[in-house]
């Protein structure tokens, strides 16, 4: 807590002045252009890495980047982020909702773990908020990634995207760069947008082409981002042989 409370200090005597005329430049009219969900992995930063500033996303944070499927709730029985969704998308307007794993994830580590069943049962489940969240919230990752595993990791995955009618192809590290678990973490990402476009508050905008999804990827250990790109079917390193092509993808299909 010294650091934290030595670290505002030197805010204080640094940054604060240049942030307070960033707020006040966005008080009476924000236009926040994304609803962000990442892990809340003290590695992740990801206004850092996305050279973004005061104003421009609303930043949801949690255990493996979930966004709970909308079967799991009922009546007022909702978690934050559906609300940041709605507080995001509906009442601000946002068009693009991103969601960002990372390699070297302690929760998916943990999520490939849980495919033994002892270790996921529900003795072990009741003592462990993080084992509880994971099993009900991202217990499909984790049944399509043993799904992977069993017809061969070089098979391309199905998933919807935007609406049920819609679907994209991808196929999860075909060079074979990563650990098995950031290959789950991939999944994970991916399967999020399916998530996502499970509310109903969202339909309306997502039929309409009003609303995107997106899907990140952040390599801890060597700073790379990745954009999962539909027309390639994969994550794409975002670097100087890429970005052109990334930039008329998203141009082409997300304006």
């Amino acid at each position: 807590m010294e650091r934290i409370l030595r670290g505002v200090m030197r805010y204080r005597h640094t940054t604060r002045e240049q942030m307070v005329q960033e707020f006040r430049k966005v008080r009476d009219n924000p236009q926040p252009k994304a609803v962000f969900f990442t892990c809340m992995d003290s590695r992740m930063i990801p206004t850092r890495f996305t050279e973004t500033h005061v104003g421009d996303m609303f930043v949801v944070r949690n255990a493996g980047n979930l966004v709970p499927h909308a079967e799991h709730f009922q009546d007022e029985y909702f978690s934050c982020e559906p609300a940041a969704l709605e507080l995001g998308c509906v009442v601000n307007n946002i068009k693009h909702i991103i969601v960002c794993g990372h390699s070297d994830c302690k929760a998916m580590n943990l999520l490939y773990q849980l495919k033994d069943p002892e270790f996921a049962s529900l003795e072990n489940r009741r003592i462990s908020p993080l084992r509880a969240w994971l099993c009900e919230h991202a217990n499909t990752s984790l049944s399509k990634f043993q799904n992977l595993k069993e017809i061969g990791l070089d098979k391309p995955l199905i998933f919807s995207s935007e609406t049920p009618l819609r679907k994209f192809v991808a196929y999860i590290d075909p060079e074979n760069n990563f650990a098995i678990e950031d290959k789950l973490s991939q999944v994970n990402t991916l399967q999020q947008i399916e998530n996502v476009a499970s509310y109903g508050f969202l339909k309306r905008r997502l039929e309409s082409h009003d609303l995107h999804i997106h899907a990140l990827w952040f390599d801890i250990y060597t700073g790379d981002i990745y954009f999962f790109s539909r027309n390639a079917k994969r994550f794409i390193a975002i670097d100087e042989s890429s970005i052109e092509r990334l930039l008329d993808e998203v141009r082409r299909y997300y304006s």
